[in-house]
């Protein structure tokens, strides 16, 4: 009977799926961490598929102390926990989860805009600490969204997603990446193509929605935050690299920029210091597709594929091919 690894709990809709593909399973159970490498390194070496979350580095270590290896299928939309080159030399495929993150991350994205302009947070933690005295004119003011400008940067599956919500906010939505959309796509969804720098220097919100790659890192830095408008925000739920976070936190600190919402981070999962002494930064736990509703989906994809793979076929969403 093939083995699988599952290396942290995942919804047990999954379990299900594997059994009924007649898979052996064994499950690194722990609520409390996540599995250490040479935890991973012992329990991989008899197993024929790696189910593995985001969080789990799958490294050159990894998959040569698992010889059997014939899938590795990661729990989540990104992939650059896994050393998927050094996989596919090894003729392992490597799956992602796309698509089914997309409506709960736009969410998350559209609530930390929404929470930052209007200090949402801030003013929650005033009231769970001095309160205040009443309402009066020029009390806690916030900015409004309607006619203000959203840029996003990367106009796929999720920005489009957000770019849908927040026209409903009566923004001005501007994107930039490698290529326009199709004019009624940007019609449907009042989008303008613009260059990266002119969004930088424009937008009144900046969202990025693009993966973690070498092209990516830091292309947002210090000189873009020198080119922002002060009363900007800056979003962050895509990949936490793709943000200078040294520079992020001088811009906020030297009022470059107004403030930040971030999900994601540069060294997940430590968040660095300075960032919570501000009271212009929204800081959640990556929470982008912790729905339900998401998780359950991406529990359906990494089931089936490692089925899909036990059975010789070809799975979907093939990363490394």
């Amino acid at each position: 009977m093939a083995k699988v690894l599952i290396a942290g709990r995942i919804p047990e809709s999954a379990i299900s799926i594997l059994k009924d593909g007649g898979l052996e399973i064994e499950v690194f159970d722990d609520s409390k961490a996540l599995i250490t490498k040479d935890e991973l390194k012992g329990k991989v070496t008899d197993k024929d598929f790696l189910i593995t979350p985001l969080s789990t580095k799958v490294d050159k270590d990894i998959i040569d102390a698992a010889p059997n290896l014939k899938l590795i299928a990661n729990y989540g939309a990104g992939f650059n926990n896994i050393d998927t080159e050094y996989a596919k030399s090894k003729g392992i495929p490597v799956t992602n989860t796309p698509k089914v993150s997309t409506t709960s991350t736009a969410e998350v994205t559209c609530g930390l805009i929404v929470s930052i302009a209007h200090r949402i947070v801030e003013g929650d933690q005033l009231m769970r600490t001095t309160g205040f005295s009443g309402w009066a004119p020029l009390f806690f003011l916030g900015t409004e969204l309607a006619n203000k400008t959203l840029g996003i940067i990367g106009m796929g599956q999720i920005g489009q997603a957000v770019a849908r919500r927040m026209k409903a906010f009566d923004m001005n939505i501007i994107y930039s990446g490698r290529h326009p959309l199709d004019s009624e796509t940007e019609r449907e969804l009042g989008a303008k193509f613009v260059s990266f720098d002119e969004l930088i220097k424009t937008a009144d919100v900046v969202s990025p929605h693009i993966p973690a790659t070498p092209d990516t890192h830091h292309m947002i830095g210090a000189e873009q935050f020198k080119q922002m408008k002060p009363t900007a925000f800056l979003i962050n739920a895509a990949r936490g690299p793709v943000i200078d976070e040294t520079a992020l936190l001088d811009a906020l600190k030297n009022h470059e920029i107004a403030g930040a919402g971030l999900d994601v981070y540069e060294k997940e999962p430590e968040v660095a210091d300075g960032f919570k002494s501000l009271k212009n930064v929204i800081l959640t736990p990556h929470i982008g597709n912790a729905t339900v509703e998401a998780r359950d989906a991406m529990a359906e994809i990494v089931a089936k594929n490692t089925v899909i793979a036990s059975k010789g076929g070809e799975p979907n969403y093939i990363v490394n091919k």
